[in-house]
């Protein structure tokens, strides 16, 4: 047992420099949304809806809608790194305009779970930093090392898969009027009055903390020192007070700790099933029952990927428990290695755009059911399984037998 707990406590060690990203990120996107630039973004759509939409008939403020959550939530993956801070600024002010306008609530979780999901897969900023360096870091420790650039190449099919799938919930499955209650919601007048100003001085440093944020990230490629700086201009040009720091810092810490701490702890019990020596014989047992059968291999790696994610919740955590088997299992059966970061970082997507316990599926419906009309399983979690999980699984499975 003691050997258990010091294995477990040497493999924590390995997240903690992730762990510490997450922290920081969180205090860094709690500093942005304090500046008032969130709420700025909000007005001004809420504001463009309401002129756009005299006529609730209208397709065009439909889609101003949907093209505004789409780029501002794929924008809280790395520009603007809030990550689901935006969506109870965002979504409710834009509930009562949507009830008129009898849009689909499921395709808005469509589309808020692609763009917290698809970013990350893709883009090494900000939180696609994270989970890249996530998956090479593991992909080391399981025994194959490879180039943080390839990552972006290897995931490319499998965000396609994503963007195919957002296509056809935006203009096959969820295209038609559904009907909501129009009399509940926030009132649009209401939400600009209660809008937050934020000062041209405010607007420059906080641009300028977030453009030196994704500098330092692509310089030094550390998303620790990048959410340093930008705290620090935040700080220093006063756009935050100095007597709002640490309840900042505190806030956006809480916001990111359930995730860090799970990523660490997936550290620490990968680390125990390594030194086991058991995933040898594991490997070699599951070749010996595939064979040389590529395609079967990597479909079974993929749905056990999908349960692993779906259970915990979060992808980023998942990578380390499923890296130390799929590494071994990838070489033993002569994956590349862009096919083998194709299938983990596939694996480890999956759930996050799914499961019932996903930040990326918790935070649209946090948002879309304010005025209670959103069923989370139904509403959120069925339709973003069948419109992400299922083109993810093919179109992963087929970038691992490409690449």
């Amino acid at each position: 047992m003691d050997e258990v707990v010091t294995v477990f406590s040497d493999g924590v060690g390995a997240g903690a420099n992730i762990a510490l990203s997450y922290a920081l990120l969180g205090g860094f996107a709690v500093a942005i949304s304090y500046t008032g630039l969130p709420n700025l973004l909000v007005n001004q759509i809420v504001k463009l809806v309401s002129r756009k939409g005299e006529s609730r008939q209208q397709a065009l403020p439909k889609v101003i809608i949907v093209l505004a959550i789409l780029l501002i939530s794929c924008m809280s993956q790395n520009v603007v790194p809030v990550h689901i801070a935006f969506i109870p600024l965002l979504i409710p002010p834009l509930l009562m305009v949507m009830n008129e306008l009898k849009l689909d609530r499921r395709l808005i979780a469509s589309v808020l779970t692609f763009g917290l999901t698809a970013p990350y897969m893709l883009l090494p900023y900000g939180f696609g930093q994270i989970f890249h360096e996530v998956i090479a870091t593991n992909m080391e420790v399981g025994g194959l090392a490879v180039q943080r650039e390839d990552i972006p190449k290897a995931m490319l099919i499998p965000t396609i898969g994503m963007a195919a799938g957002l296509l056809i919930a935006i203009f096959i499955s969820y295209r038609k009027p559904r009907t909501y209650d129009a009399g509940i919601g926030i009132n649009v007048s209401d939400a600009e009055e209660n809008s937050d100003q934020i000062s041209t001085k405010n607007l420059v440093f906080t641009i300028l903390a977030i453009l030196a944020v994704l500098v330092v990230q692509s310089v030094l490629g550390s998303m620790v020192f990048s959410a340093m700086v930008g705290l620090l201009i935040l700080f220093v040009s006063g756009t935050v007070k100095l007597r709002d720091q640490d309840g900042l810092l505190i806030d956006g810490m809480k916001m990111m700790a359930f995730i860090g701490f799970v990523m660490i702890a997936a550290n620490g019990f990968a680390s125990i099933l390594t030194a086991t020596g058991d995933i040898e014989n594991l490997v070699s047992g599951a070749s010996s029952i595939i064979g040389d059968n590529k395609a079967i291999a990597a479909l079974l790696m993929l749905l056990v990927g999908l349960l692993v994610t779906m259970g915990i919740g979060s992808s980023f955590a998942t990578v380390p428990i499923i890296t130390v088997i799929f590494v071994p299992l990838a070489m033993e059966l002569g994956f590349s290695p862009l096919a083998t970061i194709a299938l983990i970082g596939t694996a480890g997507a999956l759930g996050d755009a799914g499961s019932p316990a996903s930040d990326s599926t918790l935070g649209p419906t946090a948002g879309l059911n304010a005025d209670g009309q959103h069923n989370h399983i139904w509403d959120t979690c069925v339709p973003t399984f069948i419109h992400f999980n299922i083109p993810l699984v093919l179109f992963g499975w087929a970038a691992a037998l490409l690449l």
